[in-house]
């Protein structure tokens, strides 16, 4: 190889060098931490602060409709108990609602106002420890089995969602609808829902 060839293989090697260096320090990240309280809304999609703020309000609205009071004037002041049960994503977003679930189950544990129980799943991994604690623990340590708090009230619901776009522009509606049942008469004492509005632009090529 020439003197010349040599010269224009190393050029070339610099160049795609240098080429790779800078798209890799286009798609460099800074990450910041911050509170997770703290409210960030990216991508217009529903996030983590549009599951705390909906459930503490559905929790805020349920409570108002007073049958929480009217369950413990009743019983001589004891709290009803809620089982809060599945809540169904009808959007096309892939959506954790597991984290909704738990939002809502630690509102409504907060006010004091409810008893939250176990789920089911929840329920069969503590009565398969309860069993194996009477086979292997001490006998003044065991939890005793048939004691369980039964819910009175199920909370349910669904989430649904409509979009609209238009060119860089997006509306995103959410509504998430909320019942509370009676289990025992399966009357339902509490519909509500609480609504959601985003607006999204994206920004112009180059801005």
């Amino acid at each position: 190889m020439s003197h010349r060839s040599s010269f224009l293989v190393g050029v070339r090697a610099s160049a795609a060098l240098l080429l790779l260096l800078a798209v890799d320090a286009c798609y460099s990240k800074r990450v910041t931490r911050i509170e997770p309280s703290a409210v960030t809304d990216l991508s217009g999609r529903w996030n983590d602060t549009d599951s705390r703020l909906v459930a503490n309000q559905l929790v805020e609205q349920t409570l108002a409709a007073g049958w929480a009071k009217r369950y413990t004037d009743l019983h001589g002041g004891e709290a009803p108990t809620v089982i809060v049960g599945t809540f169904s994503n009808r959007t096309l977003e892939h959506i954790q609602l597991g984290t909704f679930v738990k939002d809502i189950e630690s509102a409504l544990i907060t006010t004091g106002s409810a008893r939250v129980v176990a789920s089911g799943a929840e329920r069969a991994e503590l009565r398969a420890e309860r069993k194996d604690q009477q086979q292997y623990s001490r006998a003044d340590t065991r939890t005793r089995p048939g004691q369980e708090m039964g819910a009175r009230y199920a909370l349910t619901g669904e989430l649904q969602a409509i979009e609209d776009v238009d060119g860089r522009e997006r509306v995103v509606f959410y509504q998430v609808d909320a019942a509370l049942v009676d289990l025992e008469t399966n009357t339902k004492v509490w519909v509500g829902q609480h609504k959601i509005k985003k607006y999204v632009e994206r920004a112009r090529f180059g801005l």
